[in-house]
């Protein structure tokens, strides 16, 4: 893990920026207090999820299609009650 102070990391951050991409943590500070942690993301699998992936693990109940109670309607339409 790398540990930068704040103004290392605004003069050098293309440099870090690299070093992240290759699975570097950074641990970010202030006056050497750690204030952050900045972390790669994983990488996109690149495959899209396939429709359906749910089916059959559970049923949508009648009573979802019912209409909302009007004190439950009110408070999503944003109005007082």
């Amino acid at each position: 893990m790398i540990k930068l102070n704040i103004h290392e990391a605004k003069t050098h951050l293309s440099k870090y920026l690299d070093r992240l991409a290759k699975g570097e943590k950074i641990l970010l500070c202030r006056r050497n207090v750690p204030i952050a942690e900045i972390r790669p993301l994983p990488p996109k699998t690149g495959a899209k999820r396939p429709i359906g992936l749910a089916k059959g693990l559970f049923e949508v109940p009648e009573s979802f299609f019912e209409p909302l109670p009007e004190d439950l309607f009110d408070a999503f339409s944003g109005k007082q009650s």
